[in-house]
C-alpha cells in the first residue's frame, strides 16, 4: 500500500469494526496514526464471521473490466476504488496475514481453511502490534456532527467522549441488524444535511405468494439447474443460469441475488415484476416435447414427468402453481403445453423481502456528497468506507472486495488530507 506520509500521525477515531473500518486502520497505523476502533458490539467483525461460516467468498477471480461491471451504475467510482486494493491486492494481503486463497469451480475465491476465523484472528493480531487501540462496546452518539472533533459514546461505564483529529465512519448498512448493522446512523447524518438515498434490501428474497398445498411441502427445497430470465419496464434483461431456493413465501437464493437489484426496482416502479424460470435449460424444447407426448398408459402425469423430463419434487410442484384444478386437468394433456411451461414458466414477484433479512443493503451516503476521498466537504476530516456509501453488488466476492477498497481509499485520503493541512 502507498500513501502520503504525514509530517505528524493525527489522532483518528474509525467507527465500525468490520472490514471496512478495519481496513482503514490497518492503512493508517502503518502510516503513523494514532488509530482507535469503537464499535458497539462484544465481537469486532461479527457479519464478516457469521458471513464466513460456511465458506468465506473473500473476492473473485474474473478480469477486472467484468470484476468492474458487477457493481451496476455505480461501476465508475467502485472502479476508482479497486484501482487502489482490487481482488488480487486482496488475495496478497491475505497471504501476508498466513492466509493462502484458492480460485473455486465457480470463479469465487476463498481461504484454504474456508473460514472467516482464522483470517479474523491473525488480522486483529497485526492490528495491536501496529498500536491499534480496539473499543468494544462503544456506540457511536453521532457528537462528531454536533461538536467538531469530540465524539460521545455509550459504553457499559456510562458516557464516553473522544476527542480526534479525523473521523473514519464505517457503520455498515441495515441488514443482519442482530449483528450490529442496524442502520441507525441514517437520521443523525440526515439530519446534519448529508445527502442520503433510502437503505433498501440487496442480495435479497422475494415474494411470490405461494399456495398453501406448494408453500407446505416444498419451501426449502433447491431449484438446481435452471435459468431465470427477466427484462424490467427499462429494458435492462438479466438472464443467467444458476440456482436458487423455495421458500415458505416466494424464492431466494444465489441466482436470485444476482436479479435482485433489477428486480427490487421493477417492483417499486410497478408493483410487480415478471420472471420466467426454464426448469431445464440443457434441454431444448422440442426434444422435451417430443419425450412428453410419449403415451404413458396408466402411469400417473407425476411418474411421466420424471420418467421423461426428469421432473420431480419443487420443480414438478411448481408446474401447477396459479391455475386453476379445471385448467390443470385441461393443460396438462397437451406435450407442447407442458414443454413451453417447463422452458418458461411465469412468476410475478410482488415485493422484496425486508430489509432486514437481507445478505446486504442498497442506498446509504449519496457518493456525490463526498470527494474522491469519500470525505464529506461540508465536515472536513470526516471520512465514510464500506456498506454505507451508496452502491450495492452481488454476492460472489464483490460486497467483501470494495468494502475493503473503500476503507483503503477512506485512510488514504484521510492520511492526504492532513499532510495537506498540516504545517
Amino acid at each position: 500500500m502507498s500513501f502520503t506520509t504525514p509530517t505528524a500521525g493525527p489522532r483518528v477515531a474509525v467507527v465500525g469494526a468490520g472490514p471496512a473500518g478495519l481496513m482503514a486502520a490497518e492503512v493508517l497505523a502503518a502510516a503513523g496514526a494514532q488509530v482507535d476502533v469503537y464499535d458497539a458490539s462484544a465481537v469486532p467483525a461479527r457479519k464478516f464471521l457469521l458471513a464466513g461460516k460456511g465458506g468465506l467468498n473473500l473476492t473473485h477471480s474474473e478480469a477486472l473490466p467484468a470484476f468492474t461491471g458487477r457493481y451496476g451504475e455505480r461501476a465508475p467510482e467502485v472502479a476508482c476504488w479497486l484501482e487502489a486494493f482490487g481482488p488480487q491486492a486482496l488475495r496478497d494481503w491475505a497471504q501476508g496475514l498466513g492466509v493462502s486463497t484458492f480460485v473455486g469451480s465457480s470463479g469465487r475465491v476463498f481461504p484454504e481453511s474456508m473460514k472467516a476465523a482464522p483470517l479474523l484472528r491473525a488480522w486483529l493480531a497485526r492490528l495491536r502490534a501496529a498500536g491499534v487501540r480496539l473499543h468494544l462496546r462503544h456506540r457511536w452518539q453521532a457528537g462528531v456532527l454536533q461538536h467538531g472533533s469530540e465524539l460521545r459514546f455509550e459504553t457499559p461505564d456510562g458516557p464516553r467522549q473522544v476527542h480526534a483529529d479525523a473521523v473514519v465512519l464505517a457503520l455498515g448498512g441495515a441488514s443482519w441488524a442482530r449483528l450490529g448493522s442496524d442502520g441507525a446512523w441514517v437520521q443523525p447524518l440526515g439530519d446534519a444535511g448529508l445527502a442520503l438515498s433510502p437503505l433498501q434490501p440487496a442480495n435479497c428474497g422475494f415474494d411470490v405468494g405461494w399456495s398453501e398445498h406448494f408453500a407446505s411441502r416444498h419451501a426449502g427445497a433447491p431449484l438446481k439447474s435452471v435459468l431465470l430470465d427477466t427484462r424490467d419496464s427499462r429494458g435492462r434483461q438479466f438472464r443467467r443460469k444458476g440456482e436458487c431456493v423455495v421458500t415458505s413465501t416466494g424464492l431466494e437464493g444465489s441466482l436470485v441475488y444476482a436479479a435482485s437489484a433489477l428486480l427490487r426496482d421493477e417492483i417499486a416502479a410497478h408493483g410487480r415484476a415478471l420472471v420466467l424460470l426454464d426448469l431445464l435449460p440443457d434441454r431444448p424444447v422440442e426434444a422435451l416435447q417430443a419425450a412428453l407426448a410419449r403415451g404413458r398408459g396408466a402411469r400417473s402425469l407425476a411418474n411421466h414427468l420424471k420418467e421423461q423430463a426428469g421432473l420431480s419434487g419443487a420443480k414438478a410442484g411448481l408446474l401447477r402453481e396459479g391455475l386453476s384444478a379445471e385448467e390443470w386437468q385441461l393443460q396438462s394433456r397437451d406435450a407442447a403445453w407442458l414443454a413451453r411451461r417447463i422452458k418458461a414458466l411465469p412468476l410475478q414477484l410482488h415485493a422484496a423481502r425486508p430489509i432486514d433479512e437481507a445478505i446486504s443493503t442498497a442506498g446509504g451516503v449519496r457518493l456525490e456528497a463526498l470527494d474522491e476521498h469519500l470525505m464529506w466537504p461540508e465536515r472536513p476530516g470526516v471520512f465514510f468506507a464500506g456498506e454505507m456509501l451508496d452502491w450495492e453488488a452481488p454476492t460472489g466476492g464483490y460486497l467483501l472486495t470494495a468494502c475493503f477498497a473503500s476503507g483503503v481509499v477512506a485512510a488514504r485520503g484521510l492520511l492526504d488530507w492532513w499532510a495537506a493541512k498540516t504545517p
